[in-house]
């Protein structure tokens, strides 16, 4: 992974790779403060592993590369978990050393239990680097460490190899027309693995210039296009939501974007209907697991399928299994039908880090990856996300998928958002129940979301009840997470 990334930087050293909401930076300058940070790390780390935790910005480029030039694996940590899920993922991943900055630590009111804390805003990486030979991987090598949710609670770390991250941005380039006259504008933040891979490792590989901001701020990453003129925006439904609200937003100050791109979570109508009318931008959605590397399937403009992924990029592979067989004796459905979504090509991960259990729990026995997604595949090869199997309920003996029934609230005009849960009940084994959160301005109105309800989905489908709440539980990515919505119950 660091070869070709390192060649695309020696060969263009006065381009600007980097923009942040600190400063600049040319190529050669990523390139010289990596190899300074190498130095510093090579003195005192001494595990095989070295943790990141920084904000959306070059600092984690270069520590990332400082890490793969002397042969370690790097863990990027999520500073949005709490201060023990934080020490757990040092404690699992057994990094003695923490890269980060100050200023971070001071806003999270954390103290890191490690060895070694090296803070980028203290360190002079500007210097002549010590002459060394960055260390060859093999394609096989860890080269990252991403911890996600676990079933047991605590995180667990998914291993991206070398060669599963060159493969991946690969598989993209080969997938989309990027070049190096692309700009693209980064807001996630970069231990998730789109913001990694996508909006970090791509750029850097192939001289698109890219453009970091640390909070999502509606306003400002408007201001931040009027300026930049970026020509790809990859982003979560919610954050295309906001930007709907930005006032003073015109169709001039999104009109160099030509992929506006959807991910992370299902994308709402309502969504890019608004953006479509606002501001003539279609939203394609791309589809993809940390366990991925991540991206597995990508629609592109030329090809857009309403509520479509669309197809694989290449080298990867797709089928539906039926859940209703066994996986003695699996069964693969055809085109139009729904069923788990499995996966295969040289981006899946090798594993889950110390847990060979959940790891073979994770493949069948013929190596494809469960994804644990439901979908299915029409006729043309492109995929349709429709729910999640662990999140499936079962209604009077009918599979109720939360998605559809959100996607129908989220078509009402007083609704911003919605998620929905199952509740026990003792004669129908589960029902449905919707939080939804409101439109600024809009009065709740339970009946009226109902009846509205009644109009677009089969009766066992319509919530049992509607609870309005003023801000739907979300992930670091804005992801509503529909297992917390259970403690408001």
């Amino acid at each position: 992974m660091l070869t070709p990334i390192l060649k695309r930087l020696i060969t263009h050293p006065t381009a600007t790779a980097v923009v942040d909401d600190r400063r600049s930076y040319r190529s050669i300058e990523l390139v010289v403060a990596a190899f300074n940070l190498a130095t510093e790390i090579e003195r005192t780390c001494r595990t095989q592993t070295v943790a990141v935790m920084t904000p959306t910005s070059a600092g984690f480029p270069i520590a990332a590369l400082a890490g793969w030039l002397i042969g370690k694996t790097v863990v990027p940590l999520n500073y949005l978990l709490k201060k023990e899920e934080l020490q757990y993922v040092l404690d699992d991943c057994g990094a003695d050393t923490l890269i980060t900055v100050g200023p971070m630590l001071e806003h999270l009111g954390y103290t890191p239990k490690v060895q070694n804390v090296m803070k980028l805003d203290e360190l002079d990486l500007g210097g002549v680097p010590e002459p060394r030979w960055p260390h060859r991987a093999t394609p096989d090598e860890l080269a990252i460490l991403l911890y996600t949710s676990g079933t047991s609670g605590k995180p667990k770390g998914v291993m991206l190899s070398h060669g599963n991250l060159a493969a991946n941005l690969s598989s993209i380039r080969r997938h989309v027309d990027f070049t190096s006259a692309d700009v693209m504008l980064g807001v996630l933040p970069q231990f998730h693995s789109f913001g990694m891979t996508v909006l970090t490792l791509l750029p850097l590989a192939f001289g698109i210039k890219v453009v970091y901001t640390a909070r999502f701020v509606p306003g400002k990453l408007v201001r931040l296009m009027r300026e930049h003129k970026p020509t790809i925006f990859i982003a979560i439904p919610s954050m295309y939501n906001a930007l709907l609200a930005v006032k003073d937003a015109s169709k001039e100050d999104l009109a160099s974007l030509r992929f506006t791109v959807s991910g992370g979570e299902p994308l709402p109508d309502a969504v890019a209907e608004r953006l479509q009318e606002r501001f003539g931008k279609q939203l394609n959605e791309g589809f993809g697991l940390t366990e991925t590397a991540p991206v597995s399937h990508w629609c592109r403009p030329f090809e857009h399928r309403a509520h479509s992924v669309g197809m694989p990029i290449p080298d990867v592979e797709q089928r539906i299994y039926d859940i209703t067989s066994s996986p003695e004796a699996p069964v693969f459905l055809p085109p139009g039908q729904e069923g788990e979504i499995q996966l295969r090509g040289p981006n899946i991960m090798k594993g889950y880090y110390k847990l060979p259990n959940e790891t073979a729990a994770a493949f069948t026995a013929d190596g494809w990856f469960r994804t644990g997604d439901i979908g299915k595949i029409d006729a043309d090869g492109f995929l349709y996300i429709t729910g999640r199997l662990k999140e499936m309920l079962i209604v009077g003996g009918e599979n109720v998928f939360p998605r559809e029934i959100e996607e129908a609230l989220n078509k009402h005009a007083t609704v911003n958002a919605s998620g929905v849960i199952g509740e026990k009940d003792p004669m129908r084994g589960e029902l449905p129940v919707a939080f939804v959160e409101m439109r600024e301005g809009e009065t709740f109105d339970e009946k009226a979301l109902l009846q509205h309800c009644r109009g677009l989905l089969a009766g066992y489908k319509v919530p049992s009840r509607i609870i309005k709440v003023e801000t739907l539980p979300r992930n670091p990515t804005g992801k509503i997470m529909r297992r917390q919505l259970k403690d408001l119950l």
